[in-house]
């Protein structure tokens, strides 16, 4: 007689590889050329990284000492909004420019003023809406 065997079909929950401070160090090198790009002051490279401006002007000259786990959360999520607006944009100046215009889905700020609100979900923010308007794609 045949029996029937439960057949285990869920795997195991997943677990993000957290990234590593290479991966962060290169990501805050990555983040330099943006910041550059995006005409970003280092003020507010230090409000978006979330540390102080003499740590940041230090890190860009002698490069990045140890990340936070909530510092390289913020990179990739700056990371990220860099790539949608490259999917989104094809012209890449457009993309760069974006970042600072006026735009209704944040009641007329600039997607700059949003994540100069400091908190690393303010980035989260920013990286979603793109996130939904490329989704379609």
């Amino acid at each position: 007689m045949l029996t029937l065997e439960r057949i285990e079909t869920s795997g195991p929950a997943f677990r993000a590889d957290p990234i590593t401070q290479d991966e962060g160090a290169a990501m805050f090198r990555a983040a330099l050329n943006l910041f550059d790009k995006w005409d970003v002051t280092d003020e507010q490279a230090a409000v978006l990284l979330d540390m102080p401006v003499r740590t940041y002007r230090r890190w860009k000259a002698e490069g990045p000492g140890r990340l936070s786990r909530d510092g390289r959360a913020r990179l990739s999520n700056l990371l990220g909004i860099h790539k949608a607006l490259r999917i989104i944009f094809t012209e890449a100046a457009r993309g760069y420019t974006w970042i600072k215009a006026a735009n209704s889905a944040f009641g007329g700020a600039s997607a700059l003023d949003i994540m100069l609100g400091g908190e690393l979900t303010d980035l989260m923010r920013v990286r979603r809406y793109l996130d939904a308007e490329r989704a379609g794609w």
